[in-house]
């Protein structure tokens, strides 16, 4: 049974309990004062404070989205191995396909209804990293309205470790687009979710590490390159935006702004402004210290030029740690940079602070960037063959709410 069963947490729920009433009951035989009954009140005490902590452990992990499997939970996670039978794009870029996921929309068996999520593993050919990850392809993909056309794609990662599956389990990302999409707040986007830890169990924060994973050259490179030569997505930055939580809206706000010419657009709910260095990250910049720095967003804002790009970023007064250096962020932008902002007034680092801020944020995101239309053919007049016939009329766009 996996980490994440309901099975395992029910089992889990069922040992602390029983575990409670055996104390309960046991209790008085053990009072008395020799070694055997002071060891059997040790035992049951133990016992059932692990079965306590377990128990409540489960439950945060699968509300929260921890750790996908026991193997994640333990550190034994290992990248994915070589595999040979890739599906080649037309670029020669390989993406491997996995399956499909369900998916909790109305009308989400049918793909011309609710869309497709379908699982890939992707193949870094500069990082040498690969890494799967859940690809939501809105209703419109597969309508012959929109069959030449090239959408826009947005990255969605979560904070670490978390799991990838809990962005469309849990966070609603392709249920809110639906939403927002039916209302015209929003226009078809792809969405391409995943975690950043990409080289488990190490959290490298998105960072090119000396002599390590190179996590932002997969991100910013291959994952683009892959994802657009297997779908119908525009290659060009104002096609691509990165939304995220947690560490994923440090990677989010960090990659846009070193590399704008791989993203236009950047969200953060409740992200950092530079990489914390700890026991899960090791030593990300092999002690160089300018390197550290190129990575700190509050410091770029005043040593480096201002990238033109839209940038979102969220906080709450009260409830989260981050507000008043989000308010400093905001502060120091400088044109071309744009910069909005979410502030509620309380909130937290958790799921719900997120699902309250993801609906404004997909459709400011939207609202930002652009789809690629197949170019239309010069017509030519020939007087001699007739009257020309009347001019086609573009179907009406979609609204976006900047």
């Amino acid at each position: 049974m996996g980490l994440t069963s309901k099975k395992v947490l029910l089992l889990a729920v069922l040992v602390a309990v029983a575990l409670f009433v055996v104390t309960i009951w046991l209790w008085p035989r053990l009072s008395k004062g020799n070694w055997r009954s002071v060891l059997g009140r040790i035992g049951l005490l133990l016992a059932t404070q692990i079965s306590l902590f377990a128990a409540i452990g489960l439950i945060a992990n699968n509300s929260f989205g921890f750790y996908a499997s026991w193997a994640d939970l333990f550190g034994q996670e290992q990248a994915p191995g070589v595999v040979t039978n890739y599906q080649t794009g037309p670029n020669g870029t390989k993406l491997q396909m996995l399956g499909a996921e369900r998916i909790s929309i109305p009308g989400g068996s049918h793909p011309k209804k609710g869309g497709r999520i379908e699982k890939v593993l992707v193949r870094g050919e500069q990082s040498e990293i690969s890494s799967p990850a859940y690809v939501y392809l809105p209703p419109q993909y597969f309508q012959a309205k929109y069959a030449k056309k090239k959408f826009p794609a947005a990255v969605v990662l979560t904070g670490y470790p978390g799991t990838a599956e809990a962005l469309y389990k849990k966070l609603d990302y392709p249920q809110t687009e639906h939403n927002l999409i039916k209302h015209h707040k929003m226009q078809p986007t792809i969405l391409v979710m995943m975690r950043p830890t990409v080289a488990p169990p190490r959290d490298t924060e998105c960072v090119d590490i000396p002599g390590g994973p190179q996590t932002e050259t997969f991100f910013t490179r291959d994952l683009r390159t892959n994802i657009a030569s297997h779908y119908r997505v525009g290659t060009s930055a104002k096609n691509w935006g990165i939304i995220g939580d947690s560490t994923g809206g440090y990677c989010a706000l960090k990659m846009t702004m070193r590399h704008p010419n791989a993203f236009s657009t950047a969200v953060a709910l409740s992200g950092e402004y530079k990489a914390p260095i700890d026991a899960t990250t090791g030593d990300l910049f092999a002690g160089n210290p300018r390197l550290a720095l190129e990575n700190n967003l509050l410091w770029r804002q005043n040593h480096r030029p201002a990238p033109p790009v839209n940038l979102l970023v969220t906080s709450s007064k009260v409830g989260e740690h981050n507000y008043k250096q989000t308010l400093r962020f905001i502060q120091q932008t400088k044109s071309p940079s744009r910069v909005a902002s979410i502030i509620l007034d309380s909130g937290g680092h958790n799921f719900n602070t997120w699902r309250r801020e993801i609906p404004a944020a997909l459709e400011w995101m939207g609202g930002h960037l652009r789809a690629d239309s197949p170019s239309t053919p010069k017509k030519t007049h020939h007087p001699k063959r007739g009257p020309r016939a009347k001019p086609h009329h573009a179907a009406p766009e979609f609204r976006h709410a900047v």
